[in-house]
């Protein structure tokens, strides 16, 4: 046996114990007498002595070992004189009798310790040494915990999971694709698919009623911390269900990741309609775990409370304003620097105004000279401001205005320690347009897919030629949205070939272009197709922010960076000649 025990598992109650041990040489300490050498696995560290006046031998080869070998080390389990509180395993430690290097190890680029040295490119190169970390490790571990209560959640509520294929057609909608070309088939390609969307669908038609599947999805798009070209979502489907059927399921599959993984037990969910999310908080995904709603001193069809006077505010569509608690001591540098940031390309602001509400009950602005002081506090009584606070407030056009108040309210959010990362404030958003406008490419777009029913009612507005109208297009869609990040989208579908092709149609697909791309859907839609919706979860994501991180990748056992790059196979690579010519293409670099 290479061991009797892991090094996380023994206690005081194993003392005297013979046992034998496996792992890495994590730290060793040389106090002349005595060796003392932690011993890492998975499971956890243990402390092995060895006695130079009991057996020299064995503690002069101790000495030689270097920071990740492998050995193998027996031993009787002792209590520790000077104990460790802050590892499960620091009342004992081993007093060797023997011991055998399994392996010997090279000293490896970085530091091998929760707060390591190494930095992401070179952790990412040798991934295999930082998998070793217990931070990552424990994140790992908590990721493969989430994913087996998943599948326990879904399968008691009726779910099968079945799998569908990596190797499908390429669409024109959504982010760019993989393509993989097939040699077989020269001059055309695979995709791999962004998610199982139609499969799925399909196999509500074939009858399978419930569906899931933790699967993998692949997208060609920028790069940032929430996202990889290769991710994983628990992908979901439903037949003879409404809107409130799916919001109830995945809602409790939510709140039972939390109890059993966190043992946070979370209240019922909010809700909220896409149009009070943006008019609030100029997010479709609002954080809400601080306050600090807009405050609209102007807005196409609200009374207005800014008099005529300052010219930026008369020409402006909107006049939004957020009430930073605490912050009127802040100090012109402060908001100069606040004003630049707001500024940025990012955000794209021209500028900020700024009302203070002072200690003493009175009032200073950046405006003082265009309004008076009553006039500005009316603006602070409608903010609901207190002494001591300040208002933040941008003009313009409405809908790029509550974008960049939206960022500035999530800046300040961070400034003011307001982003507890032990804090889950979840909310679903519903009642999505159906269609947004791509002023570049002159066309309207799905906000979430092709595939989204309208709502009901608004299915007669879809025959209209006049833009507002068509703006005004309701999905049957829902976001599940976790302290400002979305971490599950879905809708409920069109089950019906007409209604389906009539939304292909505001789309700009030509009849043959959609009989082209998704002809096997209209045509499984005319053999009694249930009325089906479903959701998909980033799983990634979710596992990031049930604990507090803000990048996923420590989440993926194997990620890439922020090129798209595996740094530890250094892929992608080139490909030899032979294997182009089988595959019939010619490469060309600009």
């Amino acid at each position: 046996m290479y061991r009797t025990h892991n090094c996380g598992e023994l206690r005081l109650s194993h003392l005297n114990q013979e046992v034998t041990l496996a792992g890495w040489v994590a730290i060793s300490r040389d106090l002349g007498g005595l060796t003392f050498i932690d011993l890492r696995d998975r499971y956890g560290i243990t402390q092995l002595v060895f006695d130079m006046d009991d057996l020299p031998e064995l503690c002069e080869r101790a000495r030689r070992l270097g920071r990740e070998f492998v050995i193998q080390a027996s031993g009787t389990v002792r209590e520790r004189a000077s104990k460790n509180p802050n590892r499960p395993t620091g009342d004992i430690e081993i007093r060797v009798t023997r011991f055998e290097v399994l392996n010997a190890a090279k000293t490896p680029p970085f530091t091998i310790v929760d707060e390591t040295d190494g930095g992401d490119d070179l952790r990412m190169k040798y991934r295999y040494l930082d998998l070793r970390r217990n931070a990552v490790q424990k994140n790992l571990l908590f990721r493969s915990n989430v994913a087996i209560e998943t599948r326990k959640y879904l399968a008691d509520q009726g779910f099968i999971e079945v799998e569908t294929p990596n190797l499908i057609k390429s669409t024109p909608e959504g982010a760019r694709d993989f393509v993989v070309p097939s040699r077989m088939n020269k001059g055309q390609f695979y995709a791999l698919p962004q998610s199982p969307q139609t499969f799925k669908q399909i196999l509500m038609v074939a009858g399978f009623d419930k569906y899931f599947q933790i699967v993998k999805c692949f997208r060609d798009e920028d790069l940032r911390a929430d996202r990889q070209p290769e991710f994983t979502q628990i992908d979901c489907e439903m037949s003879f269900v409404h809107q409130e059927d799916i919001l109830r399921t995945f809602e409790g599959l939510t709140k039972h990741l939390f109890r059993q993984t966190l043992g946070v037990e979370l209240p019922d969910f909010p809700r909220m309609s896409y149009d009070d999310a943006m008019r609030l908080y100029g997010s479709d995904k609002p954080d809400l775990r601080f306050g600090m709603e807009f405050v609209e001193l102007k807005a196409p069809g609200v009374e207005s409370h800014v008099p005529e006077g300052f010219q930026v505010f008369d020409s402006a569509e909107s006049v939004l304003a957020i009430n930073a608690a605490g912050c009127a001591e802040y100090s012109r540098k402060q908001i100069d620097e606040l004003t630049e940031w707001v500024k940025r390309p990012q955000i794209g602001a021209k500028g900020l105004v700024y009302v203070k509400y002072e200690a003493d009950g009175s009032v200073k602005s950046s405006v003082d000279k265009f309004y008076s002081p009553e006039q500005l506090k009316g603006w602070l009584e409608l903010a609901g401001a207190k002494p001591g606070d300040m208002l933040f407030v941008l003009s313009g056009e409405d809908e790029k205005t509550r974008k960049q108040l939206g960022e500035l309210r999530l800046e300040m959010g961070n400034r003011l320690g307001l982003h507890k990362p032990d804090e889950f404030k979840p909310l679903w958003v519903v009642d999505f347009p159906l269609l947004e406008w791509d002023e570049d490419a002159e066309r309207f777009f799905a906000m979430h897919h092709p595939f989204t029913s309208p709502k009901p009612e608004d299915i007669a507005k879809m025959e209209s030629d006049d833009h507002r109208t068509l703006k005004g297009i309701r999905a049957d869609a829902y976001d599940l949205v976790l302290n400002g990040v979305e971490i599950g989208g879905g809708s409920i579908r069109i089950h019906d070939r007409d209604l389906q092709s009539r939304n292909f149609r505001l789309l700009g697909f030509t009849p043959e272009e959609a009989e082209a791309q998704f002809g096997f859907l209209l045509g499984a839609f005319e053999f009694g197709a249930p009325p089906h919706g479903g959701i998909a979860f980033g799983f990634d994501r979710l596992c990031a922010v049930m604990n507090g991180a803000n990048s996923i990748r420590d989440f993926i056992a194997f990620p890439k960076n922020n090129q798209g790059r595996d740094m530890m196979i250094d892929a992608p690579s080139g490909i030899k000649d032979a294997q182009l010519d089988e595959l019939g293409i010619k490469v060309v670099v600009e």
